[in-house]
């Protein structure tokens, strides 16, 4: 402490313009030679500031403040200099004492530097050996990598080698013919399921060597000899075997089914000369075709000949039209063989044929027909016919597309150059028939199996057959016109004087057009045709026009009415059997029926009551007008009504029962006309009450005499016909 006193007082010697900091450190290395003081490293303390920050200061003060030791000793009034001195000294104790610690424990750490020396050291190696090994696993990664490259190239090679292989090993497969191909196709029957199999590879190896000859392979030309010399035997034997099969078919007695089906299980063999011997493949399709031609205009020429011979001997005739008088043919309707004969306008049982289970049943046998002497009307004969014709055209078109491999007009047209000769006679045949027929509803039952038989075509999608079907109809559609067109004119044209003894039952015409026309409406149904409704509607206007002449021929309106009530009462009949109740000639017939039953109910009324319901009508107008006073003075007409009512009028209603019950044919017509003539006439009474119950007729005193209207309904009931 005194040298650095004398250092202080030597400050006159001093430098003072000197660094503050290199005077810091001198002062400090001073100490630390006389004191043994360790270095300080005051790293790089500045101490030549000359402006403090007060603010700094101040916050470093007051944190000082806050330090509970600073706080303790500012409460006790410690002098700080003492106890600054005092810490400094309890340092310095500390400090020594920890040097003779060091001291102490110098060995101990002059062992640890060298044990930290060899760690050093090994630490040295084993950083040379890690080095060494990087080095080595650089080089070893660097291998990896050259080894990876090279097992992607292998990879690629092997790939493409086994690309080539799979190539290569098709291409000579192939190209290889086995030498049980060569045996199979030269040795074994064609029928033969070997022979079918290695006709496909056959096939299989033609198609490669062609698609090879186009892209110029040399090794196409090993083989092409020897598959050429296979596909010529192939073709040979395989056309051998469908001719023989087409010829079987001219053998008389054969069911050509048969042989068809076993081609179709061959069908192959015509797709194989398709393919490879276009000209052996038309010579076959020709001769298919030429023979079933032939077959099928044989058999169906014999089988409609046949037909023929089965049909009804005696069919109508220009003569046998609805307005015809029943004496202009002798016989017509009366004739007793009726067995072996079809009816012009009625059509019984013949409808029938339109039902699924006889339109689709098996077909005619002549033959038996002939031994059991059964007749059968046309359209039973056309049905049997067409429906031959709809079973083997649909089998025939279907194995065609099959076995020979066409579709659509391809397929048409082959379909056509078989069974084009057929059909065209058929047209012919029928031409014939038509032009001289004049059965309307055998024609329309003609069209009619026609229009199913579309519909199942259709719905088996089977083409083959439609515009042959379009033919027919438009061969029967004018017939069936002109035949209804011509009972139109003979209804029209019938002279009323000429047609015998007047009566009052229904008129053997109204009778024919009635079954005629439930006839036609009833098969119109399902195929409604409105040329048929039109056609219809004409004839009817003439039939009532008919009716209506007839009608005028009675001298007595009362006859008139009961004509007519009987023909339309008949007309609706026979018309609600077979046609729906809404149809429109059910609704005309029911509308007229109506007016002239009404009508009729007035006249009947009228002899027995004609009185009465003349005053009740005479009094219910003037009662409107209000001037009912006007009759007060006919109390004498009143009593004579009153009392001539009260007694006959049971036996007028007796008398009228039984004169309805007399005049018409239908009991049920005439019991409901009694019904509605008495409901008039009870009515009629309870109007003939209501007028005597008005004020101008209460004095009367013949009003007593009245019968309870009560009683009259319960008297009328009794003499109301049952049934």
């Amino acid at each position: 402490m005194a040298e650095v006193a004398a250092a202080g007082g030597a400050g006159p010697d001093v430098n003072t313009t000197g660094n503050p900091t290199e005077m810091a450190m001198a002062y400090l290395q001073d100490e630390n030679t006389d004191g043994d003081i360790p270095d300080i490293n005051l790293g790089e303390l500045d101490l030549t500031t000359d402006e403090f920050i007060l603010d700094e200061v101040d916050i470093h003060i007051q944190a000082n403040l806050e330090d509970d030791l600073v706080k303790e000793a500012l409460k006790t009034g410690v002098d700080l200099r003492q106890y600054s001195k005092q810490v400094e000294s309890e340092l310095q104790r500390i400090e020594q004492a920890s040097i003779k610690d060091y001291i102490k424990e110098s060995q101990n750490i002059a062992l640890l530097h060298n044990q930290i020396t060899a760690c050093d050291s090994i630490l040295e190696r084993m950083e040379g050996m890690l080095s060494g090994f990087q080095c080595d696993l650089s080089s070893i990664s660097s291998e990896i990598q050259t080894l990876q490259q090279q097992s992607v190239s292998m990879n690629v090679r092997l790939k493409n080698r086994q690309a080539v292989r799979s190539h290569l090993s098709q291409l000579v497969d192939e190209l290889v013919v086995p030498g049980a191909m060569i045996s199979t196709i030269l040795d074994s029957p064609v029928t033969e399921q070997g022979f079918l199999e290695q006709l496909h590879e056959l096939n299989n190896k033609i198609n490669f060597a062609k698609e090879l000859s186009f892209r110029e392979t040399l090794a196409c030309s090993d083989i092409q000899d020897i598959v050429d010399r296979l596909k010529l035997k192939a073709v040979s034997k395989i056309r051998e075997f469908i001719l023989q099969k087409i010829y079987s078919f001219r053998k008389p007695m054969t069911n050509y089914q048969i042989p068809q089906n076993t081609l179709l299980k061959y069908r192959f063999f015509y797709q194989f000369l398709l393919a490879n011997e276009r000209t052996v493949a038309k010579e076959i399709r020709d001769e298919y075709v030429d023979t079933m031609s032939k077959i099928y205009y044989s058999y169906f020429k014999s089988y409609s000949g046949r037909l023929l011979k089965v049909q009804y001997e005696e069919v109508a005739d220009k003569d046998d039209l609805m307005g015809v008088e029943d004496t202009a043919k002798k016989g017509f309707f009366s004739k007793p063989s009726l067995k072996s004969r079809n009816t012009i306008f009625t059509v019984g049982q013949r409808g029938a044929i339109l039902s699924p289970a006889e339109l689709e049943g098996p077909i005619l046998v002549p033959h038996t027909a002939q031994r059991g002497d059964s007749r059968y009307p046309y359209e039973t004969l056309f049905r049997s016919q067409h429906y031959a014709l709809l079973d083997n055209g649909c089998r025939e078109f279907l194995f065609l597309s099959d076995f020979f491999m066409v579709t659509g007009n391809s397929a048409l047209d082959l379909f056509n150059s078989i069974m084009g000769k057929t059909l065209s006679m058929f047209l012919k045949s029928m031409s014939t028939y038509v032009s001289d027929c004049y059965d309307s509803i055998a024609v329309f039952l003609c069209i009619h199996i026609i229009l199913r038989f579309r519909a199942i075509t259709v719905k088996r999608t089977i083409p083959a057959l439609d515009k042959y079907w379009e033919a027919v109809l438009e061969l029967l559609w004018p017939r069936f016109e002109l035949i209804l067109e011509m009972n139109i004119h003979s209804i029209r044209n019938t002279d009323p004087q000429k047609l015998g003894v007047l009566d009052t039952r229904p008129h053997y015409i109204t009778r024919r057009y009635a079954e005629f026309s439930s006839a036609i409406v009833s098969i119109n149904q399902t195929f409604t045709n409105e040329k048929t409704h039109t056609l219809l509607g004409q004839l009817q206007v003439e039939v009532e026009n008919f009716v209506l002449k007839m009608a005028a021929e009675f001298p007595s309106r009362r006859d008139q009415l009961i004509f007519l009530i009987n023909n339309y009462d008949m007309m609706l009949s026979v018309l609600m059997e077979r046609a729906a109740d809404d149809s429109k000639e059910v609704e005309g017939f029911q509308q007229l029926l109506l007016a002239r039953t009404q009508e009729f109910i007035e006249e009947i009324l009228s002899p027995p009551f004609g009185g009465m319901i003349a005053f009740v009508k005479e009094a219910e107008a003037l009662m409107e007008k209000g001037q009912l006073d006007r009759l007060k003075n006919d109390e004498a007409r009143i009593t004579q009504l009153i009392r001539g009512f009260s007694s006959s009028w049971k036996q007028s209603v007796e008398a009228m029962s039984q004169d309805v019950m007399r005049s018409f044919t239908n009991f049920k017509n005439g019991t409901s006309i009694i019904q509605g003539a008495l409901t008039q006439l009870i009515q009629y009474y309870h109007g003939f009450h209501k007028v005597l119950n008005q004020p101008s007729f209460r004095s009367l005193a013949v009003r007593s005499e009245l019968i309870n209207l009560h009683h009259l309904m319960v008297e009328v009931k009794k003499h109301k016909p049952n049934f």
